[in-house]
Parts: C-alpha cells; structure tokens; sequence
C-alpha cells in the first residue's frame, strides 16, 4: 500500500493534534514539568500543631515554603512523618517552591497572651558576684545551688527529670549526722526508672570546719565555681556547664552528666530581706526560667544525648533560719504548650498532719513565664492543699499530690486585677527518690519526677479565656520533724 506525501502530512497533523488533546485533558504528562510530591498534614487546632500524616517521596524540608507564625526548630533535613510544626498562629500556608503550588493551609484562632507582671530592674539583676559563694561571710552559713531539666521528646530520653544539687547546710541542719554538705544527682523516667540519690559528707578540715584543708564540696566566687568531688558546675549568667557524676550515691548503677544551660533571659530574685540591692541580703534566692539545656546522660556505659528545659536557682541564708522553716516544697514545671511555671513554699510550721496549709504564706511564690522568662505573671495570692501524703517515717509526712490555687492580690497588684486571672494546678509525684535522715535528725527528701494538670482563666479586652495545663514537673520536698 503506497502513501502519497499528502497522506503522511496529514498522519502528523493527526498525531499532533491527538497528542495535543491528550495533553491539554491531563492523559499525557510533560516530562519537563516539575513533579508535585505527595504530602499530607494533620492539623491539631487545640494544641496548635501540623503533623506530617503521609509523604510520598524523599524530599528536603528547605523544598516547602511555611508561610505565617509558626515554630519549625525542630524540624529535621527531609520530611518525614510524624513531623510537627508547632505553635501555630494565624494562616498557616504550606508550599511547594519549585512549583508554587499550595500543599496546606488553615486559619487557627491568634494566641490569647497572658498578662503579665510590672517588674522592677532591680529584681531582675543578678550579679557574677550575686552568683558566687556567700556562706563564707559569718552572716551566712546555709547555700545551695540546684540546676534541673526535663528532656524534649525528641531526645533520648523523652519526658526524663534531671536533678543536681550542691548544698553547704549549716550545722544541726542534719543534727546528729555531723556531714553537711550534700549533693544531689537524680534521674527519674516517666515510666518508673529512677537513678542516683542523694549524699552528705562531713565538711573537712580542722573539727571538721572546713578551714586549714578541704572536704568534699568547695565553691568559690565570682559566678558559679562548685566542686564536690567529681562533679562541678562552672560559669556566669547565661551560660552554665553542669559535670555530675553518682562515685558514691548510687552503688548499683554508674551515672554521668553533661548538661549546658543557656538562660534566654534575667533571672527574678524570689526573697530577698534588703529592699534595692537584692544580692546583699543574708536571706535571698533567685531563679532562672525557662533555661535551654542540651548534653549527654551516660547510664551504665550507655550514651544518651539530651535536650529540654531547665530552671537554675541560687539561694543562701543564715543558720538560725532551722529554727523557723520546717520544710519546702517546690516544683519546676515544663507545660506541653510550652510554658513554664515556677512555685515555691517554704514553710514556717511542722506539717506533722495531712491538712490544709496556712493561707498565710510569707515565703511562697507561684512564677508562670510564656516565653522562656522574657516576661513573668505572678501570683500572690495562693491557697495551697496537701491532698494526699506519705507516712515516711512516724509522723514525717512528705506530699504526694499538691493543689495549688492562685489569683492576683489587687492591693499589690492593681495593674493586674481587671485581668481576673484564676489558676489551679495538681502537682501529683509520680516517680521520685526518697530520703529519710531517721533519729535524731527527723528529716526527709523526696526529689524526682511529678504530673502536672490545671487550668488558668483570665479577661482581656478580647474576652474571656481559658487554657488547660498539662505538663512534667521536676519536684524537691523536704519536711522535717
């Protein structure tokens, strides 16, 4: 069968335009379009978060284009499911950049922001001075330095406390035992695991002063400079590099600790008896919140990188002080939403029976930061309720669940009254080391891991608003008989 050369020209035309067709209708793809993967997202309005659900192919994150306030730190080189864009505010847009093409996009509500507390300069300004030794001065004889964290769920160790201490106690602190200087490693997992302890030892040198040769726990000034044995703490506000290590705590397990803290902001000095310059009280405490914390946990030969949020508080007072506080509760609290909270009481009456506390609380304070302790809401008006306690030895009670209630005081804090805010906070122990010091020194520790649940209301000129607390807290009670 012969085709004249009209009959081929009008084949292609045929062809072409076919091929046009198809084209035009989708049937046939053009190999130099770029292709669109495959991505889905799950959106969570209640928390804020988009979760990756499904991807189709390998594919790097710096391909996506993420339009509107969101946090994306801890985002990883290539999409991966199970990833999460974080606080989400506003219209989030998700994009495709070689195409431009759309792959997400929802409005979530804006982020109603707490009021916050009108805080002097003074009461945030800590010193390398402020932060060094003080029990040197004969005024002082009482100082302890606590860092802890709790690590991000993406670290090694999800959901882990981390408590380290240095405390120069003063004498009949621990009466009867003649070692008061103690040291505290402990880690305790949510689901029960606990490691280290707690330690005390004599002071050393002459009569066991501490003068004309050394202990166990030496520190120095300026900044923090502690040793206690083979664990230190060293640095200046911001930064901090905490070495622990368990010699003599825990005889079943071998422990090692190397933590950085980064406090993004000033400290707030919770007590002090001198008005302006806070540090030149011999009664003062002050604590940073909100610290980021990064590092290794060494368990029994095996390597755990960290991360999470910490707290740093430096306190110190004189030695007539045993005569007046019977005991401290206080709590560190990392919340899912990412906001932290601060509380502590020291009490000025023996908790020999499981009641309510006194609605008297000189030496209490309740801190809630939102961002990292840029600003602070405080509360002074606190009702606190030991709901449950255990009988750790014959009447030494130490609390196993904690309600806390809060509101503004309006005579101190007129600029905060209209705001209404109302909180209410379970401080539950979950999972804790305990210590008893039993006749005669009557004392008892429990420090470790608790659960935190609640609530906190208050008006704005955008309404009314409520958010639900829950969270990991990084607890030390102690309570002496």
């Amino acid at each position: 069968m012969k085709f004249k050369k009209v009959d081929a020209i009008i084949i292609i035309i045929m062809i072409v335009i076919a091929g046009f067709v198809l084209y035009r209708f989708g049937f046939v793809s053009d190999s130099r379009k770029e292709k669109i993967p495959e991505i889905e997202f799950v959106k969570d309005e209640d928390n804020r978060l988009i979760t990756v659900f499904y991807v189709s192919e390998r594919i790097l994150w710096e391909n996506l284009l993420i339009e509107g306030t969101c946090d994306k730190s801890e985002l990883g080189r290539y999409v991966t499911k199970g990833d999460q864009i974080r606080d989400c505010s506003g219209t989030i847009v998700i994009r495709y950049k070689p195409t431009g093409t759309i792959l997400f996009t929802f409005k979530f509500p804006p982020i109603a922001k707490l009021p916050t507390s009108i805080i002097l300069g003074h009461m945030r300004d800590v010193s390398p001075e402020d932060e060094g030794a003080h029990f040197k001065k004969i005024t002082n004889t009482r100082e302890w330095w606590y860092f802890t964290a709790i690590f991000d769920d993406n670290s090694d160790l999800p959901g882990w406390s981390a408590t380290i201490g240095f405390m120069h106690l003063s004498w009949g602190d621990l009466k009867g035992t003649f070692k008061p200087d103690v040291h505290v490693v402990v880690l305790t997992s949510p689901d029960g695991k606990k490691y280290g302890g707690l330690i005390n030892k004599d002071r050393g040198g002459v009569l066991g002063l501490g003068v004309l040769g050394t202990g166990s726990f030496e520190a120095n000034s300026p900044g923090v400079d502690l040793t206690y044995d083979s664990s230190y703490a060293r640095g200046e506000a911001p930064r901090w590099h905490v070495h622990a290590e368990d010699k003599d705590i825990d005889s079943e397990n071998e422990i090692i600790i190397e933590l950085d803290f980064f406090a993004p902001s000033q400290p707030y000095w919770t007590h002090s008896n001198r008005l302006i310059d806070q540090g030149e009280g011999n009664f003062a405490s002050y604590v940073f919140i909100g610290c980021e914390v990064s590092g290794k946990v060494i368990l029994d030969k095996t390597e755990f990188n960290v991360k999470g949020i910490g707290h740093h508080e430096h306190a110190w007072s004189p030695g007539y002080l045993r005569f007046v506080i019977d005991g401290w509760d206080w709590c560190h609290m990392k919340l899912d939403n990412g906001w932290n909270i601060y509380y502590s009481k020291y009490y000025i009456t023996k908790q020999r029976t499981e009641t309510d506390t006194s609605r008297i609380n000189p030496f209490t304070n309740l801190i809630i930061t939102t961002d990292k302790g840029e600003t602070l809401t405080i509360l002074e008006d606190l009702d606190i309720t030991i709901k449950r306690s255990d009988n750790l030895f014959l009447l030494l009670k130490m609390p196993v669940e904690t309600v806390v209630t809060g509101k503004t005081k309006p005579l101190y804090q007129p600029l905060l009254k209209s705001s209404n805010i109302q909180l209410t906070l379970d401080i539950n122990s979950e999972n804790t080391y305990d210590k008893t010091w039993k006749i005669p020194t009557y004392v008892g520790m429990k420090i470790g891991l608790s659960r935190i649940t609640g609530k906190i209301s208050w008006n704005d000129e955008n309404g009314a608003h409520q958010v639900q607390l829950n969270g990991i807290g990084s607890i030390w009670n102690m309570r002496k008989f």
